[in-house]
C-alpha cells in the first residue's frame, strides 16, 4: 500500500507541474506572438543621400510586414553602386537592418543618412590602395557589407557610440574624414 501511495503522490505532483508549467509557458508565448506580430507589421524606411553622385533616395521602404521588398532592395543596390565604374552588387540586408536600427536611436528619424562610401569594386579598391588611400586590402565594401556614413544633425562621436552598442559588426571612427564605418563582419572597433 505504501508503494501505491508514493506513486500516486508522484503522479499527482507530476500532473501539477505539467499543468502549471504549461499554463506559465502559454502566457509568454501568447504575449511574444503579439509582440512579434506588432513588430513585423511596420516598415523599415531609409532616406539616403550620396554626396559622390548627388543622388537622393527619400523615404525608401525596404522591408514591410516581415519581408524585404525586392524592387526597393534593387533600387538601394543601384544607389549604393561603385560610382567610379557604375558596378552594382547586392548590399547585405543585415547591413541595411543595422543602418536602420542605428538611425532609429536618434531623435530625428527623418534626417537623411549621408552615404560617403558603399560598394567598391575590387578594381576601385586596388586603385584606391595604389593612390595612397588607406583602405583595407580585403575590404567589406567589396562584398556589399560595409558603409561609411554620417547622419544629418548627429555628431560622429554619438553615431559611433550608438553603432558600438549594437555589437553586430565592425565600427570604425574617422572624425577627420567625416564618417563612421559600419560593416557586418566580425564584431570589432577601431
Amino acid at each position: 500500500m505504501e508503494l501505491f501511495d508514493a506513486e500516486k503522490i508522484c503522479r499527482r505532483n507530476f500532473l501539477k507541474i505539467c499543468l502549471f508549467g504549461g499554463a506559465a509557458m502559454a502566457l509568454p508565448v501568447d504575449a511574444l506572438a503579439k509582440a512579434v506580430k506588432k513588430k513585423t507589421s511596420r516598415e523599415k524606411i531609409l532616406t539616403l543621400y550620396n554626396p559622390n553622385t548627388g543622388e537622393y533616395l527619400k523615404d525608401i521602404a525596404f522591408w514591410k510586414n516581415g519581408s524585404y521588398l525586392t524592387p526597393e532592395i534593387k533600387e538601394i543596390n543601384r544607389f549604393c553602386r561603385d560610382f567610379r565604374n557604375d558596378e552594382v552588387t547586392s548590399i547585405d540586408k543585415k547591413l541595411l537592418d543595422m543602418l536602420y536600427d542605428i538611425h532609429q536611436k536618434f531623435p530625428s528619424k527623418n534626417s537623411k543618412i549621408i552615404l560617403v562610401s558603399a560598394y567598391r569594386s575590387p578594381e576601385t579598391n586596388t586603385f584606391l590602395r595604389k593612390t595612397g588611400h588607406r583602405v583595407a586590402k580585403r575590404s567589406y565594401h567589396m562584398e556589399g557589407k560595409a558603409f561609411d556614413v554620417r547622419i544629418e544633425g548627429v555628431s560622429l562621436a554619438n553615431l559611433r557610440k550608438v553603432a558600438l552598442r549594437y555589437g553586430r559588426g565592425g565600427v570604425g571612427y574617422y572624425p577627420r574624414s567625416g564618417f563612421v564605418h559600419i560593416d557586418t563582419g566580425p564584431v570589432r572597433s577601431w
